[in-house]
C-alpha cells in the first residue's frame, strides 16, 4: 500500500513515517517494477506500536533496541517508569518554586532572579531537572553528527600535516601536490555541509504526535 493509506491507517503523519524509516525503525519493501515503497499491514502494525510508545515518551533508541531484540518491553517500561518517577519529583519542586514565587507577589520588574536560580541550582544538585527533557534529547542527537564531522576534519588535517611534512623531505610534483591538498579540503567542505544539513533535519525531525491527540 502507499504512504497515504499508511498515514490514514496508522494515524501517523507522512513526515514521521519517513523519519522512522531514516531512524531504522521501519523498512518497507520496494516495488520491483518502479522502486517505490510498498507498505504492508505489518508495517502499519509496527507504526501503531511506535505511535503508542512515542506517546509514552519512550526514546527512539529504546524502540529500535526492542525491534532489534536487544531490549525487552518489560525492561523498557521499567526504565520509563523510573524516568517518570524522577520527572514527578522534579515537577513537585517546579510547582513549589512557582508557588513560592507567586506568594512572593513580586512584579516582573522587581524579580530577584539570582535568588530563585540559586535555589533551583541547589535542587538540581540533588537530581531535580528544570530543563526541557525533549530539548536535552535534541542536543544529544545533534552532538553525534557534530562529533563525526569534527573527527573527520581532524583526520583530514592530520593527513595534510603529514603530507606537507613528508613533502619537505621529498618534494612531490606540483600536480600531485595540488591534488593531494585539494582533495582533503573538498572532503572537509563536504563534511561540514553534510553536518549542517543533518542538524537541520534533526531540528525539524519528528513531529510531536502527542500534541495532536
Amino acid at each position: 500500500m502507499k504512504i497515504n493509506q499508511v498515514e490514514e491507517l496508522a494515524g501517523i503523519a507522512k513526515k514521521n513515517i519517513r523519519f522512522y524509516e531514516e531512524e531504522g525503525l521501519l523498512t518497507p519493501g520496494r516495488n520491483p517494477a518502479n522502486g517505490y515503497r510498498e507498505y504492508s499491514l505489518e508495517d502499519v502494525a509496527l507504526l501503531k506500536k511506535i505511535r503508542l510508545l512515542r506517546k509514552l515518551s519512550v526514546p527512539i533508541g529504546d524502540i529500535r533496541d526492542m525491534a532489534g531484540g536487544t531490549l525487552s518491553l518489560g525492561d523498557c517500561l521499567e526504565r520509563r517508569l523510573a524516568a517518570l518517577n524522577r520527572e514527578e519529583e522534579s515537577l513537585k519542586h517546579t510547582r513549589l518554586i512557582c508557588r513560592m514565587m507567586q506568594d512572593d507577589r513580586t512584579a516582573f520588574d522587581g524579580l530577584d532572579a539570582a535568588r530563585w536560580l540559586d535555589q533551583m541550582e541547589t535542587l538540581e544538585e540533588g537530581g531535580t531537572q528544570f530543563m526541557n527533557v525533549e530539548q536535552t534529547d535534541l542536543r544529544k542527537r545533534k552532538l553525534v553528527p557534530v562529533i563525526a564531522a569534527a573527527v573527520t576534519i581532524a583526520v583530514m588535517l592530520a593527513f595534510l600535516a603529514a603530507f606537507w611534512w613528508l613533502n619537505q623531505l621529498d618534494p612531490a610534483p606540483a600536480p600531485v601536490l595540488v591534488i593531494i591538498t585539494v582533495m582533503p579540503v573538498l572532503v572537509m567542505i563536504g563534511v561540514v555541509a553534510a553536518c549542517r544539513e543533518r542538524l537541520k533535519e534533526i531540528e525539524g525531525g519528528e513531529e510531536n504526535e502527542a500534541l495532536k491527540y
